[in-house]
């Protein structure tokens, strides 16, 4: 078991390694100037979108918001709290920034990837919407072959990411405080689960579109408390996130030091987990919305990246900085890191601070399983059929369970991979199919002027 995990990490260490993140900021990049900046430019019309009712003849499962919840609530999971807080433990607090960088660039993708899955998204047989990236590169590029590969690599995602990663972060946090056996937990869990998805993506759009905005609100006001009691360190903070981001960390207490490469590498590879731009994966929330045109959706879903990245995520890494327990050991003599690291840091600046990172984690990731669920399920229908969508929620289901049980370093370790690995079909199919978004996009500004030339004259 300990080769597994080795050639596992080895392999890991080398898909997130210079040729992925250069792919990763490049397409940003190159979207971002064919876009002419559409993330900057646009970034309040997707806000104010996403509480306007749908316009026209809207088609699609879920609300608007529901999509964008859904797409939320597969984003800020334990990248959230248990990512941000691994990317620190090993890449320094200049993570933080190359977090930052890449969720402003990659929002340019996140939009391109929501505007193809409702460009090309189509109808099942049991009238539901089906898209997402297996979608777009078939139809888009008649590449069957790499739609399938994507669809399976989605279906391990869903299995790794989607569930085992999620689970294993509760059951650490919930045994860390309240001492209740893994297995109680995972079988918890696997029955709130199974009561959320065997619903289909509107139950999921439903528990979503009510229980995103409370937990994001939740741990926003407990991480707020913790920095406006510590205001005065801020700055102090943010200047050494900037000069780790390039110089690196030096070691200290049981932190082994890192170098800027290994901030680049963990705070781009973190900040992909927690808004998925890139994956392609959530885009598949996106083609399930009610709305009337491809850009119309895309900009909604684009604002997602910046609240679970900028927002969420940097509350995180802000209270670990000023609790200054980054580099501590455990009982064991081993560096905190996860779950236990968050969970020390809120502790030990805020009365039941271990808490609030306890109940943000079980909302945070309970809410990415869910998400995740569907994900994979419309991944598994494309590969066989609706026939085997009731079969793949029961699978899903009980994963769950083993998932509890699981070794931290191992599940996150599959989740990179599997990650890494659905990156490279869907940004080669963005990038092939920009034309298409940039034609859409022109389309969609054309239109969004006339409803401003019309609201002007009422």
């Amino acid at each position: 078991m300990d080769q597994f995990e080795a050639m596992l990490n080895a392999f890991k260490d080398w898909l997130w390694g210079p040729p992925l993140l250069i792919l990763l900021f490049g397409v940003g990049f190159y979207l971002t100037f064919v876009l002419k900046g559409l993330q900057f430019r646009y970034f309040f019309f997707g806000i104010k979108e996403l509480i306007s009712r749908p316009k026209g003849k809207a088609e699609g499962d879920i609300s608007q918001f529901e999509a964008l919840m859904t797409s939320l609530a597969g984003a800020i999971g334990t990248g959230s709290i248990v990512g941000v807080a691994t990317a620190v433990a090993i890449g320094g607090l200049g993570s933080l920034f190359w977090m930052w960088v890449t969720a402003i660039i990659c929002m340019a993708t996140k939009y391109a990837e929501s505007l193809l899955a409702v460009k090309f998204r189509k109808v099942d047989n049991r009238g539901e919407m089906i898209g997402g990236p297996m979608e777009y590169i078939e139809r888009g590029l008649g590449w069957k072959w790499m739609a399938f590969v994507f669809a399976a690599l989605g279906v391990v995602a869903a299995l790794g990411t989607g569930n085992l990663v999620q689970v294993n972060s509760i059951v650490e946090s919930v045994n860390i405080i309240f001492k209740i056996d893994p297995w109680v937990v995972g079988i918890l869990v696997a029955c709130l689960t199974g009561m959320v998805i065997l619903g289909g993506v509107k139950s999921i759009g439903h528990v979503s579109a009510f229980l995103v905005p409370l937990m994001a609100l939740f741990y926003f006001v407990g991480g707020l408390v913790v920095i406006l009691m510590h205001i005065q360190l801020i700055p102090s903070i943010f200047w050494q996130i900037f000069v780790s981001a390039f110089e690196g960390q030096a070691a200290f207490g049981g932190f082994a030091g890192a170098s800027a490469m290994m901030a680049i590498q963990m705070g781009v590879s973190r900040s992909i987990f927690s808004n998925e731009a890139g994956l392609g994966i959530s885009s598949i929330a996106a083609a399930a919305a009610q709305t009337d045109h491809p850009g119309r959706q895309a900009m909604i879903t684009m604002t997602g990246a910046s609240v679970s990245t900028l927002i969420v995520c940097t509350i995180t890494g802000l209270v670990i900085a000023i609790s200054g327990v980054l580099g501590m050991q455990d009982g064991n003599g081993k560096m905190l890191n996860g779950a236990a690291l968050a969970l020390t840091a809120f502790s030990t600046k805020i009365v039941w601070g271990d808490y609030i990172v306890a109940i943000g984690l079980f909302l945070f990731a309970f809410s990415t399983v869910i998400a995740w669920a569907y994900y994979g399920e419309k991944c598994f229908e494309y590969l066989f059929g609706e026939k085997a969508v009731i079969p793949f929620r029961i699978l899903f289901t009980l994963a769950v369970i083993p998932g509890s049980v699981l070794k931290m370093e191992t599940v996150w370790a599959i989740a990179d991979v599997a990650n890494g690995l659905m990156v490279i079909p869907n940004l080669i199919a963005v990038v092939l199919l920009s034309s298409v978004v940039s034609k859409e996009t022109d389309g969609f500004l054309q239109i969004i002027k006339k409803e401003s030339e019309r609201e002007t004259h009422r």
